[in-house]
């Protein structure tokens, strides 16, 4: 690599995407980039001209092993969507130009779906230019909803951290009577995609019953049936608890948080910000029953919870971020590196590259023989598929009893 490598991050942030951070850095250096420059908040930082030189913050081992260990995104992140090139060629123009004046030789951008159209959108400009810089998609999501991948960097420490959490509320659960019972509702990320709430199912084992119900996006959700199953276990048990996407809707299509309360707030691509779907469940089984009921949003616990990452996701990530570096230098561009498993006992998988056209702005599903006939919970398919992501675990660097990141004096201002 005899240039300039650029890197940013994207969209959600994960407990694993600073290792894909560090992996994209170090292979960088270990190949020969004269420098590795930082976008902060992403492509729409970069159009700012708002960059760092991420030698001058990564200065030894320990450093990159904090940031490995780090939550949230170390070099800022945005939800910006670039314009079609016919629609808007000065956006392209501006940012090539600043990408020449740092001498880029390849662009890594870390990220989920959205940032992979980023990726598509640059590397077909620069097509069509004749530009030479590289574009280099290194896969980011907690959703686990890329295609082409067998798994997504982030998706198997949040399932870690969910199933541990599910866990342990189910423990809670049966430590008070309740005349008419409890149900607790949990709320877990998820708006199309469901790999993320199949994950509670990682609570059962000996010591668990685990969740009693499990209710993904990809089905139609029916109120009626629902309170229906809350009644007949709350004959057998004094607890029940459910987990259910945030995206989970009713027949019409209409989201369930919406029946609660409006969804007022659009991000650039259009997603509408998903939030009440347990509470609207647990006032509705409070009203339909009389029981006493919680409503639990694991919220952005999910994705910032480093402490409980998964040593797996950890050390894919760093391999993620520098296979992408390793392809750009090896002349691949408008590509994507995929995770490829080759075994599940023992766990095993490599990395590729695909064309990131066959990626951006597609999902993929939990397929529908993963989840049960009656739609209530996720088949013994879908655990073993998401077990081996979970394993291991990551100590953090501990200074007076709270974990150590990196976050150098004065860092956060200059975000």
């Amino acid at each position: 690599m005899k240039r300039n490598v650029i890197v940013g991050q994207s969209g959600g942030p994960t407990a694993a995407i600073n290792s894909s951070l560090a992996g994209v850095y170090r292979t960088a250096k270990d190949r020969g980039a004269k420098k590795v420059y930082g976008m902060l908040h992403g492509i729409q930082g970069l159009l700012q001209e708002r960059y760092i030189d991420l030698s001058e913050h990564i200065t030894n081992e320990l450093d990159a092993e904090l940031l490995k260990r780090t939550p949230a995104a170390y070099l800022g992140s945005c939800r910006y969507k670039l314009p079609e090139i016919h629609e808007d060629m000065g956006v392209y123009e501006k940012i090539f130009e600043i990408l020449n004046k740092l001498d880029i030789e390849a662009f890594i951008y870390i990220g989920g779906n959205d940032s992979m159209d980023t990726i598509k959108k640059l590397s077909d400009y620069a097509i069509i230019t004749g530009q030479t810089v590289r574009f280099i998609g290194c896969p980011k999501t907690i959703d686990n909803d890329l295609a082409l991948t067998d798994h997504t960097p982030g998706y198997g420490s949040a399932a870690k951290y969910i199933g541990t959490s599910v866990k342990e509320i189910i423990c809670d659960s049966f430590c008070l009577e309740y005349n008419k019972g409890l149900v607790t509702i949990i709320e877990i990320m998820g708006r199309n995609a469901g790999w993320l709430t199949g994950a509670a199912a990682l609570a059962k084992g000996e010591d668990s019953t685990g969740p009693d119900l499990i209710y993904l996006p990809e089905l139609a959700f029916d109120l009626e049936k629902f309170i229906a199953k809350i009644r007949k276990l709350l004959e057998k048990k004094s607890s029940v608890v459910v987990a259910v996407s945030e995206g989970i809707r009713i027949p019409d299509g209409k989201y369930v948080c919406e029946l609660g309360n409006s969804v007022d707030f659009v991000d650039a691509f259009g997603h509408k910000q998903l939030s009440g779907t347990a509470a609207y469940l647990a006032n509705f089984v409070a009203g339909e029953i009389g029981c006493k009921t919680r409503a639990i949003e694991l919220s952005t616990l999910q994705r910032s919870a480093s402490h409980s990452a998964s040593r797996i996701d950890i050390l894919e990530a760093f391999q993620v971020g520098g296979a992408a570096v390793k392809a750009a230098d090896e002349g691949d561009t408008g590509k994507m590196v995929v995770l490829e498993r080759i075994s599940d006992d023992p766990y095993q998988s490599t990395t590729a590259v695909k064309d990131v056209h066959k990626i951006a702005n597609d999902e993929k599903l939990v397929p529908r023989d993963w989840v049960t006939k009656d739609g209530t919970y996720v088949t013994d398919e879908f655990v073993t598929y998401v077990k081996p992501l979970i394993q291991g675990d990551v100590s953090p660097v501990m200074v007076d009893g709270i974990p150590r990141h990196l976050y150098k004096p004065g860092f956060q201002e200059k975000l």
